[in-house]
């Protein structure tokens, strides 16, 4: 795929005295690299690229990020677009099938998530194995691993199948988050309903019951949209990459997208927003000066660190967050939530951090993690569901990515060099001479 923005620009290489040119590749929005994949071969020398921050480890036409203008596009449609015109399934048609979908699309794909929406009845017997207090990640990955065997047809020819394929993820996964959450209450499970939209459906499955019926709230529904659109996809992060590693194996959709959630489980990559709520209710269980925390949080010498505020790749506001923040304070005023201590925190140290001049010119804004946490709290979804939501949102873009990366003509098993630092070769030495 990247060949086709090869330039007639060349970049040169010096090194023992031998020069070598590395043909400049150039996306579609400007972003240039240094072709190096033919390096080894004619110089005898790898890169060193610790965390890969300035490796581009395949092409992609999913999506595009400008960290430095704060540009978000899944297909070349801009993040604020369609968060705000679309519904979550919409842009999920749109990562893993690189258009919007007409309306008779639409209506066969939501077809599709319904048929899919239930589990086999074996696998629910599944959740009465996993011990009590079990993480709801550790049963998404195995749930999910699991589909294979229930599913073995889809492993023959995966791109005939892909839409099935990621109709059954799509719906089963939303199915499997909320039956997890249930079982850990030993609550009795809630089923799909047809009549109910993707977003609907879940929130009815997590928080029905027959001693109290639950009322589908339609700014929760919309909020929840706009949440798991925004988390669709952000290019080659932790658990994308996963997905494109394992997958170039040619391992099946289902193992690929497990392993996914299992790098997504990790604190420095899906758990930032529980960690905002985690941080608040040690502000608050220390008596609730948060202004303490941000004076520390500016002091050098200090570890502690405001999270949800900043981001690595962006360096401005996180367009995500723009549009979160309306979402929340929708949340906030639709259920009238005035009396909780955490969301009262969250709101004024919000306040004040967007005034702090330290802030500002560091450009750590609130991102989209510390206000997803504040609504999924609002909805009443527990803390150690967060990285469950965001799994449910970034599935359609591991499907994307996993697509692309099998169908890529230039695609090759991932297999990372490195540079050895350990002993030279050294004589053996038998046991009783050590």
């Amino acid at each position: 795929m990247i060949d086709r923005f090869t330039t007639d620009r060349k970049a040169t290489l010096t090194v023992d005295g031998r020069t070598f040119e590395l043909p400049i590749v150039e996306g579609s929005e400007g972003e240039k690299a240094i072709d190096i994949r033919m390096l080894r071969g004619k110089s005898g020398y790898i890169t060193l690229d610790t965390g890969f921050m300035n490796t581009g480890s395949c092409s992609s036409d999913i999506t595009f990020l400008d960290g430095e203008n704060g540009v978000l596009l899944y297909r070349g449609y801009a993040i604020e677009d369609l968060a705000g015109n679309c519904s979550f399934i919409e842009v999920a048609y749109l990562l893993i099938n690189g258009h919007l979908p007409t309306r008779d699309q639409l209506r066969d794909f939501s077809e599709l998530l319904g048929l899919f929406a239930l589990i086999h009845e074996d696998m629910v017997h599944f959740f009465d194995r996993f011990p009590p207090g079990a993480s709801p990640m550790s049963i998404l990955s195995s749930m999910v691993s699991c589909l294979c065997n229930f599913y073995p047809e889809m492993n023959e020819n995966p791109m005939d199948n892909i839409d099935m394929m990621a109709a059954r993820l799509i719906s089963k996964v939303r199915t499997i988050a909320a039956f997890s959450y249930k079982k850990s209450l030993g609550a009795p499970l809630v089923y799909p309903r047809h009549d109910l939209s993707y977003c609907a459906n879940f929130l009815n499955m997590m928080f029905d019951s027959p001693v109290r019926s639950y009322e589908v709230n339609s700014t929760m529904v919309r909020a929840l949209n706009q949440l798991l659109i925004l988390h669709g996809d952000h290019e080659q992060n932790c658990s994308t990459a996963t997905v494109r590693m394992v997958g170039s194996a040619r391992v099946n959709l289902y193992a690929s997208i497990s392993a996914g959630i299992n790098a997504l489980w990790g604190p420095l990559h899906g758990g930032a927003n529980q960690a905002v709520m985690e941080m608040l209710e040690d502000i608050h269980a220390s008596g609730g000066d948060y202004k303490k925390y941000i004076a520390r949080a500016k002091n050098p010498d200090d570890p502690f660190r405001l999270v949800g505020f900043g981001h690595r790749v962006y360096k401005t506001f996180d367009p995500r967050s723009r549009i979160i923040k309306k979402a929340c304070d929708d949340v906030l005023a639709s259920l009238g939530i005035n009396n909780d201590p955490l969301l009262e925190l969250a709101k004024e140290i919000e306040e004040v951090v967007l005034k702090d001049e330290y802030f500002i010119e560091r450009n750590l804004y609130p991102n989209v993690d510390f206000y997803s946490g504040i609504i999924y709290r609002a909805m009443g979804i527990p803390v150690d569901m967060f990285t469950v939501m965001f799994a449910l949102g970034r599935l359609p873009g591991w499907i994307a990515h996993w697509k692309e990366m099998w169908d890529d003509p230039n695609g090759r098993i991932s297999r990372p060099r490195q540079v050895y630092v350990g002993p030279s070769q050294r004589d053996f030495v038998d046991i009783g001479q050590r």
